[in-house]
C-alpha cells in the first residue's frame, strides 16, 4: 500500500470522501462514479473478501496498523489524515477508523442470482438505508439465498446500509429487479412462489404458509407506512401476514423480515 499523508480537507485526493452526510449528493455521485464507501476495517475486509477493489483508503494515523495486513500486496493509496481533517472532510466524526472508496461490481442478471435459490428476499421501494442494511443482515444470518432490489429501493451499497448490515451486503448475492411488468413473470419463470408480506383481508398467517412447504419462495417486503404497492400485491401468489397481539398491527419492516425469514427457514 502507498501511504500518503494529507493535512488539508480541500485536497483533491480526498474528493471521494467529501460531504458524506449529503444523501442526495452521494446518490448521484456514487453510482455515476462507480463507487461506494465502506466504513471500518471489518467492513472493508468483507468487501475485499468478496472480490471488490478499493480505489483508495482514508484512515487516521492511530488506525493505520489495522490496515497493514489487510492491504498487504495491494497497490492502493492510503490517505492518512488527522481526526479533525476527517471530520471537516466527511461532515461527521469518523469513529470507526477507516473509510474505503470501493469500485462497484457490475450488477449480475436476476436469473443468475436466483438460480437454485430456495429463499429469496424482494425489497420494493424501501428508501430507509438503515432498514435495507438490517434486512441484509437478517437475510445473511437466517439463511436467505439472495436479495432482489426493486428500481426505487435504497442503495444497499450506500455507506449507512453497508455499516448497519455489518458488511453482509457483500455476503448475500443481490441485484436490481426491473419493473413488476417484467419482474413478476421473471421470478415465476425461475420457479419461485411469490409471497407478499402485507396486511390484507384473506391473508394467510405466516406459520400456516410456512407449513404449506413451498419449495422455493420469494418473500416480498414493502416500504414503511405504504407497504407493498398494488402492482406488487397483484403479482403475488400468496399474501402472508404475521399474526400479532396486544393491539399492534405490524412490525418495522426489518423486524418483520427477520421473523418471516426465521419461520420460513426452520420448516
Amino acid at each position: 500500500m502507498r501511504i500518503e499523508r494529507v493535512d488539508d480537507a480541500a485536497d483533491a485526493r480526498l474528493a471521494d470522501y467529501r460531504d458524506l452526510t449529503d444523501v442526495a449528493l452521494r446518490r448521484v455521485q456514487e453510482p455515476a462514479g462507480g463507487l461506494y464507501i465502506a466504513e471500518s476495517a471489518k467492513v472493508i475486509a468483507r468487501a475485499l473478501a468478496a472480490g471488490h477493489a478499493p480505489r483508495s483508503v482514508l484512515v487516521q494515523e492511530k488506525w493505520l496498523g489495522d490496515l497493514e495486513q489487510l492491504l498487504a500486496g495491494r497497490d492502493v493509496p492510503v490517505l492518512v489524515v488527522t481526526a479533525e481533517v476527517a471530520e471537516r472532510l466527511t461532515g461527521y466524526a469518523v469513529h470507526r477508523g477507516a473509510l474505503a472508496a470501493m469500485h462497484r461490481p457490475a450488477m449480475r442478471p436476476v436469473a443468475e442470482v436466483v438460480a437454485g435459490a430456495r429463499l429469496v428476499v424482494v425489497l420494493e421501494d424501501i428508501v430507509d438505508h438503515t432498514n435495507v442494511g438490517a434486512i441484509f443482515r437478517a437475510a445473511a444470518g437466517l439463511g436467505a439465498d439472495a436479495v432482489l432490489v426493486a428500481p426505487r429501493c435504497a442503495d444497499p451499497l450506500y455507506r449507512r446500509s453497508v455499516r448497519v448490515s455489518m458488511g453482509t451486503v457483500f455476503q448475500v448475492p443481490w441485484t436490481r429487479l426491473p419493473e413488476w411488468t417484467e419482474a413478476g413473470p421473471m421470478l415465476r419463470e425461475a420457479g419461485l412462489h411469490l409471497a407478499a408480506l402485507a396486511l390484507a383481508d384473506g391473508a394467510v398467517a405466516l406459520d400456516d404458509f410456512a407449513a404449506a412447504g413451498h419449495e422455493r419462495v420469494a418473500l416480498m417486503l414493502g416500504a414503511e407506512g405504504d407497504g407493498l404497492s398494488r402492482r406488487a400485491l397483484a403479482e403475488a401468489d400468496t399474501v402472508v401476514t404475521i399474526p400479532m397481539a396486544g393491539g399492534v398491527d405490524s412490525l418495522n419492516v426489518a423486524a418483520a423480515s427477520a421473523v418471516a425469514l426465521w419461520e420460513l427457514r426452520r420448516r
